[in-house]
């Protein structure tokens, strides 16, 4: 098994990052405009990419201001059964966020990609979090 991990400081308090990774109102600005959004434990979220590109995440669990964690359930089969956490700790107002992507099978080119890409991801939530505006997929230039 193989796991992405980045940290990530974020020179905002931990309630606005996790208001970012848990409303349709963050994630269309961090992420995906295309987007369907639940915020409660068990639902499942979805993540459109393009016409034929679907994410499907169920909600495994919510602590505010702490900690956001997604189960894959549809996507690239490669994504399909791995979590997706996202660990906030705040000190003086500013976050260290720490991603993880875990339980990939094997190291492959489209996990190499993937790694690139959550780091964009993480560059997209620090911009929104700090100057109000983030990189969506719609925006970025892959």
């Amino acid at each position: 098994m193989a796991n992405i991990e980045h940290l990530q400081t974020i020179h905002a308090p931990a309630a606005e990052a996790y208001q970012a990774l848990t409303t349709a109102k963050g994630l269309s600005e961090v992420w995906t405009r295309e987007l369907i959004v639940h915020e409660q434990v068990g639902a499942v979220n979805e993540f459109h990419f393009g016409d034929d590109d679907l994410t499907k995440m169920r909600i495994v669990e919510l602590i505010p201001s702490q900690k956001v964690e997604w189960l894959c359930t549809e996507s690239d089969p490669e994504w399909i059964g791995t979590t997706i956490s996202f660990e906030l700790k705040e000190k003086n107002g500013t976050t260290a966020l720490t991603l993880r992507h875990k339980n990939w099978k094997e190291v492959t080119n489209f996990y190499r990609f993937c790694n690139y890409n959550w780091a964009m991801f993480l560059f997209s939530l620090k911009s929104y979090c700090e100057d109000g505006r983030g990189l969506p997929y719609q925006e970025r230039k892959f």
